[in-house]
């Protein structure tokens, strides 16, 4: 058995290359091997997916040839859930229900360490984890091997077959085995698509009309006539995704919308057989449709007549509680502002947040705040995409986690942003404190209605120990601090017995001195303005990536 930190194993000329970077990437999420396989969550796994219908009667063959070898199968789908597990051995069905690895559970890297299925996803590339180059403990009686099954049309992971043992090492004739079986479902996956683009066609086709926009839509698909893509933007596309899964697709009630073009139309939803999640479009235009601001649409294009002026999107990122919300609604200056959060989307529906978001967009007033943009579903950060593209009011102010953490498309739409407001943690903020308490404390007292004479303030020494704290919650749990003392203090300094039991001695660690503190905050800087880039950081500051890791140990620094 290895020793479990990362530094011995640096330093253990046996550890490949892959193992190495993916034990780091573990480490930095916050894992240890002791732990980490206490992070196996579950979720629902769509069993008529693509992935599952293109490789089940593959993996049927597969199984039927591995039996009484003590191989296990596993199909994990994109999001690292495991979608179908097989083994007719009974020590290694007996192992992995011990382990809770069954169907629905999560193997991401960042969630449970190194291990092949994981790491595939996030390399994107086939891996070999012998049983102790697992990252958790409880795997390392397993070894496993792991190859990406990719859609040869779309070239997106779609998932990853894994077959494992209960071995030392990976038996070497494995590899080429699950290539084959790869290379196999990839083909499946693209007859399966070509089967369904030649059904969508035709529905498309047989809709169609010379002069009535028609859409169709399935996946990544989009087909569209001469007159829709005449009338449609990117955004009107955007939208139609979104609204397509509520549209009734047995030709029902038309339903109603406003493009962006301002031109009102009616859209009716026709199903497309035995093509699941498929659906056309057709679009008819209201008689007298005109814009909302009365004046008349393009009868015949949807141009844009009198485009209103350009309007840049702003950027407000930070950790939780950090006064994200607080700074957009200063961005918006005086403009009314109107809050759409991404918890709003999970409660009430993508369709309904989108249709929202779009009434607003029509309407072309004020100021709209996306809260958690980095939390919204796909589609729904296309839309906003789509109209941060179009660069028209109202102006849109998006609020995320802190900008090195943004990947892929959000953190593409965060580099259009040509204002961004990068807010720091309240930790490494400490020369604001006393700033930012006394406002608090007033607004706390204002809310409260109280005389002018129940005017509190912070005692001494309250403000060195709270300075103390790392607040974790930032700002919300620096006001939910002051809140608790202030109902316990009406009048006079607030003393460490009026705080919360939890904040009356400094944080679990013990609290850094003044230059430890000044070092924090050199290499929190030096991290925020190289993009959360370790080695750039590192070069900034002069000092090597070892010494850089272990100063943010010391230092506690995170990079969430």
């Amino acid at each position: 058995m290895r020793p479990s930190g990362l530094a011995a194993r640096q330093d253990d000329p046996s550890m490949r290359r892959t193992i190495a970077d993916s034990w780091r990437r573990a480490e930095l999420a916050g894992l240890t091997p002791a732990t980490a396989f206490d992070g196996l969550r579950y979720g629902a796994v769509d069993t008529a997916s693509a992935l599952v219908v293109a490789a089940a009667p593959v993996l049927d063959n597969l199984n039927e040839r591995l039996t009484g070898t003590g191989f296990t199968t596993l199909l994990v789908d994109r999001d690292g859930r495991v979608a179908r597990r097989w083994s007719s051995d009974d020590r290694a069905i007996a192992a992995f229900d011990g382990l809770g690895v069954d169907a629905g559970a999560s193997l991401l890297e960042e969630r449970i360490g190194t291990n092949a299925p994981g790491t595939v996803l996030e390399t994107r590339g086939s891996v070999m984890v012998n049983a102790d180059e697992h990252f958790a403990e409880p795997l390392r009686a397993v070894s496993c091997y792991g190859h990406p099954i990719v859609h040869p049309v779309t070239r997106r992971i779609e998932g990853v077959l894994d077959v494992s043992a209960l071995m030392t090492t990976v038996n070497p004739l494995v590899p080429p085995l699950v290539a084959g079986v790869v290379t196999e479902i990839e083909q499946r996956l693209l007859d399966g698509s070509r089967v369904s683009e030649r059904r969508l066609l035709g529905a498309f086709q047989a809709a169609a009309h010379r002069r009535r926009p028609v859409v169709a839509l399935h996946g990544d698909t989009l087909i569209c006539n001469q007159a829709a893509t005449d009338l449609l933007s990117a955004t009107d596309i955007a939208l139609l995704r979104i609204l397509a899964a509520d549209l009734p697709s047995t030709g029902g009630p038309r339903v109603p919308l406003t493009l962006e073009s301002g031109e009102r139309v009616e859209v009716r939803g026709l199903p497309v057989e035995s093509v699941r999640d498929g659906v056309v479009l057709q679009i008819e235009r209201v008689r007298g449709g005109c814009r909302p601001d009365g004046s008349s649409g393009s009868a015949g294009t949807g141009a844009r007549l009198d485009a209103p002026p350009s309007v840049a999107p702003v950027l407000v990122s930070g950790p939780p509680g950090s006064g994200r919300t607080t700074q957009a609604r200063s961005a918006a200056r005086s403009t009314p502002i109107t809050v759409l959060t991404a918890t709003s989307a999970l409660l009430d529906g993508p369709a309904e947040w989108a249709r929202r978001l779009d009434a607003l967009v029509r309407a072309r007033q004020g100021v709209v705040c996306v809260e958690g943009v980095d939390l919204l579903p796909a589609d729904l950060l296309a839309l906003v995409a789509a109209h941060a593209a179009a660069g028209h009011a109202p102006q849109l102010v998006l609020t995320s986690g802190p900008a090195e953490t943004l990947e892929g498309p959000v953190a593409a739409l965060a580099a259009t942003c040509i204002d961004r407001r990068e807010l720091a943690p309240l930790a490494a903020r400490t020369a604001e404190l006393p700033e930012l308490v006394a406002a608090m404390i007033d607004d706390l007292g204002a809310g409260a209605g109280r005389a002018p004479g129940e005017s509190v303030h912070l005692g001494p020494g309250v403000l060195r120990l709270l300075s103390a704290h790392d607040w974790p919650g930032n700002l919300r749990e620096l006001r939910a601090v002051l809140e608790h003392a202030v109902r316990r203090r009406r009048r006079g300094a607030i003393t460490v017995d009026d705080l919360p039991e939890s904040h009356r001695v400094p944080g679990a660690s013990r609290a850094l001195s003044p230059m430890e503190r000044a070092e924090r905050d050199a290499v929190v800087a030096a991290l925020r303005d190289a993009g959360g880039n370790k080695v750039q950081a590192a070069r900034a500051l002069g000092i090597s990536r070892t010494t850089l890791y272990a100063k943010m140990r010391t230092l506690r620094v995170t990079v969430d």
